[in-house]
């Protein structure tokens, strides 16, 4: 035998590696093995990152540090199944932190994740890739990438899944993408309700409950309710809240249901089915304070809508909101109010809380909680408006008090809807009155100077009604009220600035709160206005006007006109005309300027300092004092027969100070005195003027004043004897004349002959009243003439004087500026002819009087142009 030979062992190739088995445990060195071109190193160490991810935000920070994402981004599209899904599981995982979305978002790798939806990839990277795209959409850009790349619909896909993994991640993304409005209209699109209606019989609660947070998100569109309700989505709903088990659920399924009401054929369709009183009833049976809650918010909305209101109120709804009310839990209380708002749209709702739900509601505004008091104060403005039988039955409820109080809350919806109902209160003479002994003019003066637009309108509108009356005025000027009403009326809100003007129009309804008004700048801050086209409005116009009243010498500068109801009282003055925004100086300054070439300025002051003559036929103790306080009852006399005869041509006007040693009628014997009087006044006609150049420089010389024994002079304006005089004498011979066209006349010759006689029209040229305008001026070193020095007087200062004395004996007329110098008074009388006759009654028509070329004239107005033309 021959000698065994061993067999030799060949070598391996020299270019293969030999094998390596490596144990790391640095994660960084796994990190490094990413870049590996070798599946199984790549898988094993995916493998291996995602188990290091799993223990912690610790570890998915240092993996970043590390660098590990965007090897990573890279493996997601291998060609090795296990690889992919490996890497896939990672970014499921590394998705939840907030630096790793944002890097991904910049490495754009949504693409490549939602490729892993693909209907053939395992479950398994379903599953981690819908985690990473649901951790990925809880911002807006990566919403925007996943909606672009088309995510939505294998996510709509993936409902159907039978891992339930898959549909909770999916579903999760859903909800996140729909509450983006695009996404909304692409989900109706893809039909996507009917696989979300499907996944509420899951038996995974958390699967069930994302499903109705996006059903409650997408029903918000129309479209969508209308896609709920044909694939009987309702009937799911209406089970899950008769299941207890199904407790956890409740709260959503309301949600959803309140936005399906919002549509009538839903709330129909829920009718017919029984479902809307098993709603109502499971809203007032349950014990589930957020579940009553949604409740009430789903009648709220449903109530926006008329039919649905009827529905609701045929079902009796009113009852279950009342019930609400009585809740321990502040939410469902507000709930309900805001849902008793949306009833109130229904008249038999609001008849229905008269009894039942407003004393509640007061109740309400007794609560801790400023959110329930500005819910139940919205439920009472809403039951109040237009219903004095709900104003009434607050009042009942001892509602003023708490209401008062709501106005110092820190809530502007509170103090806006509190001073509503008080404003709708205040609509009853006795409830005002009650609101007003509450203190309401004090109360009401912090929201007036609010910041908020809404509380301002509101606040100011409680002013309007409450301020009614001259105690209600006086306490809100002695309260400081007045000063912040007219900041508003600088509102550049129009609804602000409409109820300030309201309100200063109401305010302006006594002399003194006028004045205080003035004061404050209303009058100019509303010319202002009422010259803007945009910002002026009715009641800022009528606000101005009656401001004006109480400042008869702006108004007739201004307008050039002042109505019969305009009474002249001492201290008017005729300036002239001015420009709308030129402001009127006082009648002070005017009086201590120097006389310069400017117009006179006519003074009315019938006030006197001396004791009357002792000329006067009637020897009583009767001064100017008295008679002027007479005149003043003569206009107050007038007042209440102009208001029984608008027109002024009543049967005659009685004298309240008529000497009871005359006859009360009889024309002959006054007019005979009257006579008498005018016959001697010619005669010494030119004694007189010299009597009346003396008294002018004793009496009448500048601007006076008086008590100058003591510390403070007051000043007063020039006084008027010729004018006092003037007063006495008409009130004696002509007030006592029963014919009201009579007085007219007689009153017009007095005038006339007190300003120069009559001047026939080819002789007015000569009649030389500038220059005797111009000595007054300077013998009174002054601008300012008191109407009784002018004794050569034309159309205007006739006008004037006429209108004054006529305001003294109670003579309804007006006084209107003409062009060129010319004025004259209109006056309403009776129509002798029957024609025109209204119920019986003569028609009344306008005449002018002519104080000039025939005094005493009457002239018919026709044609108003042509007629003054021609009579002027």
């Amino acid at each position: 035998m021959g000698k065994k030979i061993k067999k030799e062992v060949e070598p391996p190739p020299k270019d293969v590696f030999d094998p390596l088995i490596i144990e790391s445990k640095k994660a960084a060195t796994v990190v490094l093995m990413l870049n590996s071109p070798e599946e199984e190193i790549l898988a094993k160490a995916c493998e291996a990152i995602y188990k290091f991810a799993l223990k912690g935000e610790e570890n998915k920070t240092t993996l970043l540090e590390l660098g590990a994402v965007e090897p990573l981004t890279k493996l997601l599209t291998h060609e090795d199944k296990i690889v992919r899904r490996n890497a896939t599981m990672i970014f499921g995982i590394l998705a939840s932190n907030n630096d790793v979305k944002k890097l991904l978002r910049e490495l754009d790798v949504m693409n490549s994740v939602i490729a892993q939806l693909a209907p053939e990839e395992e479950v398994v990277i379903h599953e981690f890739a819908s985690l990473c795209l649901a951790n990925m959409s809880a911002e807006y850009t990566s919403k925007v990438q996943i909606f672009e790349h088309g995510g939505l619909e294998p996510l709509i896909r993936l409902l159907s899944s039978p891992d339930p993994d898959v549909k909770k991640n999916s579903m999760e993304c859903i909800y996140n993408l729909v509450q983006d409005f695009q996404c909304r209209a692409k989900l109706q699109e893809l039909n996507a309700i009917p696989p979300i209606l499907d996944l509420l019989k899951s038996e995974y609660p958390v699967i069930q409950l994302l499903a109705l947070k996006t059903l409650g998100v997408i029903t918000n569109d129309k479209e969508s309710r209308i896609m709920l309700r044909d694939n009987q989505g309702l009937d799911h709903l209406i089970k899950i809240l008769e299941t207890k088990e199904l407790n956890d659920l409740h709260i959503e399924a309301l949600a959803v249901i309140a936005n399906c009401l919002e549509d009538m054929d839903t709330v129909v369709q829920i009718q017919q089915t029984g479902g809307l009183k098993k709603l109502l009833s499971f809203a007032e049976n349950s014990t589930i304070p957020d579940i009553q809650k949604n409740a009430a918010k789903a009648i709220t909305k449903a109530a926006y809508d008329p039919e649905n209101r009827k529905l609701f109120h045929e079902q009796e709804v009113e009852k279950c909101l009342v019930a609400l009310l009585g809740s321990e839990n502040d939410g469902t209380k507000i709930a309900a109010s805001q849902a008793i708002s949306a009833m109130c749209e229904n008249s038999g709702s609001k008849d229905f809380f008269n009894n039942q739900g407003i004393p509640q509601l007061i109740q309400l505004l007794k609560s801790d909680n400023e959110e329930v008091w500005e819910a139940a104060a919205l439920a009472l403005a809403h039951l109040t408006t237009c219903n004095p039988a709900n104003a009434n039955a607050a009042a009942e409820a001892d509602g003023i008090d708490p209401l008062i109080n709501v106005l110092s809350s820190k809530r502007d919806g509170a103090i806006a809807n509190a001073a509503t109902v008080l404003t709708n209160m205040a609509m009853q003479e006795p409830l005002r009155l009650n609101i007003q002994n509450h203190d309401i003019m004090h109360a009401i003066i912090s929201p007036l100077r609010s910041a908020n637009t809404v509380v301002q309108s509101k606040a100011a509108l409680a002013v309007t009604a409450t301020a009614c009356d001259v105690e209600a005025r006086t306490e809100l000027r002695n309260s400081g009220g007045l000063e912040p009403l007219v900041e508003l009326l600088r509102s550049k809100n129009d609804e602000v600035r409409k109820h300030a003007s309201w309100a200063v129009m109401v305010c302006a309804g006594d002399e003194l709160t006028a004045n205080e008004l003035c004061r404050l700048g209303a009058l100019d801050i509303l010319e202002e206005v009422n010259v803007s086209g945009t910002r002026k409005n009715k009641f800022s116009e009528a606000a101005y006007n009656k401001l004006l009243n109480n400042n008869l010498s702006l108004k007739y500068s201004q307008t050039g006109y002042l109505s019969s109801s305009n009474i002249i009282n001492d201290g008017f003055y005729d300036y002239g005309r001015i420009n709308p925004g030129t402001k009127l100086l006082p009648l002070k300054e005017l009086c201590l300027q120097e006389p310069s070439d400017l117009r006179a300025v006519l003074l009315i002051n019938s006030k006197s300092y001396v004791s009357p003559p002792s000329s006067m036929e009637d020897k009583s103790d009767v001064g100017y004092g008295r008679s002027i306080s007479s005149s003043s009852s003569l206009r107050r006399s007038s007042k209440e027969k102009n208001k029984k005869n608008s027109y002024h041509f009543s049967a005659g006007f009685g004298s309240p100070i008529e000497d009871k040693s005359e006859p009360a009628s009889g024309r002959n014997t006054v007019l005979s005195k009257s006579a008498t009087k005018e016959k001697g006044w010619r005669k010494s006609k030119g004694k007189k003027e010299e009597e009346k150049v003396k008294e002018e420089e004793e009496v009448m010389v500048v601007p006076k004043f008086v008590g100058e024994g003591s510390s403070e002079k007051e000043w007063c304006p020039p006084s008027d004897p010729d004018f006092s005089m003037y007063v006495y004498e008409v009130t004696k011979s002509i007030l006592p004349i029963t014919n009201i066209k009579e007085q007219i006349e007689d009153l017009a010759k007095y005038v006339a002959e007190k300003m120069g006689g009559k001047i026939p029209k080819e002789k007015l040229p000569d009649f030389s009243w500038e220059l005797h305008i111009s000595e007054l001026k300077f013998q009174l070193k002054s601008n300012v003439i008191p109407i009784g020095h002018v004794k050569k007087g034309i159309f205007y200062h006739r006008a004037l004087l006429f209108k004054a004395l006529a305001d003294r004996i109670g003579i309804g007329c007006s006084l209107v500026r003409g062009e060129y110098g010319r004025a004259w008074n209109e006056v309403m009388l009776q129509n002798d002819s029957r024609k025109g006759v209204i119920g019986g009654l003569p028609a009344p028509e306008m005449y002018v009087i002519d104080l000039m070329f025939h005094p005493g004239g009457l002239m018919k107005l026709r044609s108003r142009e042509a007629d003054l033309y021609r009579f002027l």
